[in-house]
């Protein structure tokens, strides 16, 4: 691109200096009520009735986001459709709804957001009217300088109608003074920093994309003359699609008329930064992303774990279901059994019923229960994959105490998370961490432990290391890309406290 094709000025661009920002240096004030959105996306290109399999990938990817759920569809005639709503794909979707979907090409989208921003106008894809044809956006991730391109594009008369970062994209491509779809996608991309990977549906075609630094997955693969986007590869087998190979970092696809085409790539990043946590936790384990199992990477989280803080005990007992896999691996290490000692509760949604405030552990107790055989006068070496807040943690070890355990040894398959992520994941600020200011020790005592044992972030890492490099911002607090809004906000507050 030329200079003087923008018509924003670019900012935030230069790459961050080596503790520029800390994160003791980022108040938690300024960050509560900001969207941080967990989302999955599922698009489907050149194959007829795209919605209904659309909707089957989204439901593989329900644990990436449950606040909302979207389909967008467009028919041979241009005709384009889109239905939204709040709630699991189950509750927004049903046979009647998937029927006014008609056409080949179709993007879904399930979200999740912190609190405020759960509502209709936030659910995607976003949908647009365009010059060159009816326009759909699905987002997953966080730009890092959404609210400083806002504040800009409203003072050249934009208007929004949703508090999602993902808008700013569509007015982005809307005021680009290009007239080639190609070039107005492009010109938005050039303005972005942060986690974004992008599927967006013009007239026919899918653009697909990942941020420069590829924090978030972006799978591509194929279904009989046509192909599907993923966030993870398990949607793939619910369609019964073939994997091809993932989105890299900072590349550029277009599909149209049973083609893909890779269009340009984005500047390049001083190296990728896919995140780590999607392995700990948030990817599904019978996924593949960037080449790696997620029950592979996390039965090795466990060994390594088991090497680190080996313990005596009778039984190895995981928090189901995301730390199955890195028990698994810590018993095969040690050689202690791996047992059921905790169900959990698949079925539980949304409830009515207000507990009492004595009632500290209702919340856990509605999701989990003990198998008292199992736990009874045992030593119990309880694995999880990480502590956030600790509030399930602490009712967790009440429970496993409460049906008769002798002694409770808890492993977490991740470092201490002491810092917020502004990559896409929701996570609470720095105060509400546990592990911010507190040491292994102070958490043992609090959480009532008879030892603890986190892996620690070499060991972690050396464990995927030829998946890697990661971003470990949330464990190391090292942010590879520039935190603009963060470093304005605080900005900010530091000259309010000046005057």
């Amino acid at each position: 691109m030329k200079d003087g094709q923008h018509t924003l000025p670019l900012a935030g661009k230069a790459e961050p200096q080596s503790g520029s920002l800390r994160p003791q240096d980022i108040p938690g004030s300024l960050l509560d009520g900001r969207p941080r959105e967990e989302c999955g996306i599922f698009a489907v290109s050149g194959i007829e009735n795209a919605a209904e399999l659309v909707f089957l990938g989204l439901y593989a990817l329900q644990h990436r986001g449950q606040e909302s759920a979207g389909i967008y569809s467009m028919d041979r005639a241009g005709r384009a459709s889109v239905k939204k709503g709040l709630g699991l794909v189950s509750d927004v979707f049903d046979a009647e709804k998937l029927t006014a979907l008609p056409g080949g090409t179709s993007v879904g989208h399930v979200r999740y957001s912190t609190a405020g921003g759960s509502l209709q106008e936030n659910a995607q894809p976003i949908v647009a009217r365009y010059a060159n044809g009816p326009l759909a956006i699905a987002h997953n991730g966080n730009l890092t300088n959404a609210l400083d391109l806002k504040d800009r594009l409203v003072h050249e008369g934009a208007l929004f109608q949703t508090s999602s970062d993902s808008e700013v994209i569509v007015h982005l491509m809307a005021r680009s003074r290009h007239r080639d779809v190609e070039q107005q996608v492009d010109d938005a991309l050039a303005h972005l920093e942060g986690a974004f990977s992008l599927v967006i549906a013009v007239g026919d075609a899918l653009y697909a994309v990942r941020d420069p630094r590829g924090f978030r997955p972006l799978l591509l693969g194929r279904k009989d003359n046509g192909y599907v986007l993923a966030s993870e590869s398990c949607a793939f087998d619910i369609v019964n699609a073939e994997y091809v190979r993932d989105v890299e970092p900072g590349e550029l696809l277009r599909i149209r008329g049973g083609k893909v085409e890779k269009l340009r790539s984005l500047r390049a990043a001083p190296r990728p930064s896919p995140c780590i946590f999607e392995l700990v936790y948030f990817a599904r384990p019978d996924s593949r992303i960037w080449g790696a199992s997620v029950d592979r990477s996390r039965r090795a989280f466990g060994r390594q774990l088991a090497r680190e803080h080996p313990v005596e005990g009778d039984a190895v007992v995981a928090v189901p279901d995301s730390a199955n896999s890195a028990a698994l691996g810590y018993s095969e290490e040690t050689g202690i059994p791996f047992e059921l000692g905790l169900l959990r509760n698949h079925y539980v949604g949304r409830t009515f019923i207000r507990p009492s405030q004595a009632d500290r552990d209702f919340g856990a107790r509605i999701k989990y229960n003990p198998v008292r055989e199992v736990l009874e006068g045992r030593r119990i070496v309880l694995v999880d994959d990480s502590i956030v807040r600790g509030t399930t943690s602490r009712s967790l070890v009440r429970f496993v105490r409460g049906a008769g355990a002798a002694e409770v040894h808890l492993r977490i398959a991740s470092p201490p998370v002491r810092n917020p992520c502004f990559y896409g994941i929701d996570m609470p600020s720095k105060e509400e961490l546990m592990g911010s200011g507190h040491t292994v020790e102070e958490i043992r005592e609090e959480l009532g432990l008879d030892s603890l044992g986190y892996i620690s972030l070499e060991g972690m890492t050396k464990a995927v290391e030829e998946f890697g490099p990661f971003c470990d911002a949330c464990f190391s607090g090292h942010y590879t890309a520039p935190l603009v809004d963060i470093e304005r906000q605080l900005d900010n507050s530091l000259l309010a406290l000046a005057r």
